[in-house]
């Protein structure tokens, strides 16, 4: 500066385009090496529940991530489970059930690593995670899925009764996740039938499981149970062997028993079968009555109940995330915590269809609320909370029961018919292009008070209501 001063003005003059061409290309240099992409693993990281995991993410090119402001999350930004911003963890808006459990590991933020470590793992830690990462007014993010697993105990064998002129072994083995294959094997290694399986969920989310086999005299008495979990490849067996002397002569009066007790339990495979169609038809049968004209309801949003995140558009009709909560009051009715909003209208009575697109973004809710729906805080969303709805995570489709109930999806959703009846106290979830049900609740699930539309966005989702 002093150099410039001292120059003719002149000279000074024809030098200040210089300078602006080399301000600006140092500002475009800047811009340019603000920008980054956030890299994570292409394939599920594996966690075993008890143990620690660390969820790797790393920016691309390898810059320091020192300054930058981190930000791991569910399905939204906030609440988190872990939140990095100016050289410290800030902990004031993490989800509970992560606080305590989580370290963002610094050593590598000086080469562009934002690995996040999570201790004790749980079942409920499963699914998937975003790596948020913004620096300035520059953000990007990516996306990884965590998968949980246990292996069980070793398989217990014992000896129940006799059974089919031989004598029924069982197999019991507990605490795996997910499911295992389980199975029993000959002394060659060939899989023998069994003659029955169950499988169940303890009170903490294990499986537990119990197989049956029925071994003969000088037939298969030297076998093995497997418990097989495909997630880590590693199985667990117990060989068990029976002498001769054990296996009961044959008997004619336990032959007809035996017969009997085929016939029973045949008749009882049937009746549960019968009902089942039953069931199937009841279902269809309840959807065909949607088919039919109903009172096609006009359906407009409420902004007074939309999150702050929530931007509504063309006349009250269109929703869409944003990242940026927007300035809004917050009065009784809007909800601060999940982002959704209620429609204007409501119903008591009477049969009412309206049609939503789904079919820009991976994370939408569409359903209906009662009135009195909780707007504050982190409400249950299922019928238990006041909600009735079905949702797409990510590559999941889900009816929002308690639990959620898995729905199978051949082909992408784009409009979905909500029908509800006041009157049976029911709602309805139909695929409107290829007219085909997607899930009921059932007539009497609803309560007798004012029911309205009800819609949640997620990040990069849009919905809109048809006209």
């Amino acid at each position: 500066m002093k150099v410039l001063a001292l120059c003719h003005s002149s000279r000074a003059s024809s030098f200040l385009p210089g300078l602006i061409v080399f301000s600006f290309t140092c500002c475009v240099h800047q811009v340019e090496s603000a920008r980054f992409k956030v890299v994570g693993p292409d394939r599920p990281v594996t966690a075993i529940v008890g143990e620690e995991i660390v969820l790797p993410c790393d920016l691309s090119p390898r810059v320091s991530a020192e300054n930058m402001e981190v930000t791991w999350f569910r399905s939204q930004l906030s609440p988190f489970v872990h939140h990095y911003s100016d050289g410290k963890d800030l902990y004031e808006q993490q989800m509970l059930e992560y606080q305590g459990r989580t370290e963002l590991l610094r050593d590598g933020l000086t080469n562009g690593s934002m690995a996040l470590k999570i201790f004790s793992v749980r079942l409920s830690d499963e699914g998937r995670y975003s790596c948020f990462v913004q620096h300035g007014a520059f953000y990007e993010e990516a996306l990884l899925e965590l998968e949980v697993t246990a292996s069980g105990s070793a398989p217990h064998i014992s000896v129940e009764d006799y059974q089919d002129g031989g004598i029924r072994v069982v197999c019991r083995s507990a605490g795996w996740y997910p499911e295992p294959e389980v199975g029993w094997r000959d002394l060659n290694g060939r899989p023998l039938t069994s003659s029955s399986q169950t499988t169940s969920r303890q009170a903490n989310g294990l499986y537990e499981m119990q197989t049956s086999v029925v071994l003969t005299e000088y037939s298969n008495q030297n076998v093995s149970c497997v418990v097989r979990n495909a997630r880590l490849s590693q199985a667990k067996e117990t060989l068990f062997y029976i002498s001769d002397p054990f296996f009961p002569r044959v008997n004619p009066w336990m032959v007809a028993l035996g017969v009997i007790l085929v016939i029973l339990l045949g008749s009882l495979a049937l009746s549960a079968y019968l009902f089942r169609v039953q069931e199937t038809l009841g279902a269809e049968l309840r959807w065909r009555r949607w088919a039919f004209p109903v009172e096609k309801a006009t359906v407009t949003l409420d902004p007074g109940t939309a999150h702050p995140r929530i931007v509504l558009s063309e006349g009250g009709r269109s929703v869409r995330w944003e990242l940026t909560g927007q300035q809004l009051p917050d009065n009784p009715e809007r909800f601060d915590y999940w982002i959704c909003v209620l429609g204007r209208e409501g119903f008591t009575s009477g049969r009412h269809c309206w049609e939503v697109e789904v079919g820009d973004g991976p994370y939408w809710a569409v359903g209906v609320a009662r009135e009195s729906v909780s707007r504050k805080g982190r409400i249950s969303l299922s019928p238990e909370g006041g909600i009735w709805a079905v949702q797409q995570f990510g590559d999941k489709f889900q009816a929002l029961t308690s639990p959620e109930t898995p729905l199978p999806m051949s082909r992408p959703l784009c409009r979905i018919r909500v029908c509800l009846d006041c009157d049976q106290g029911q709602v309805t979830f139909i695929d409107a292009g290829a007219e085909a049900l997607i899930f009921t609740f059932p007539p009497g699930s609803l309560p007798g008070e004012r029911i309205r539309p009800w819609l949640r966005v997620g990040l990069e989702s849009r919905v809109r209501l048809c006209p």
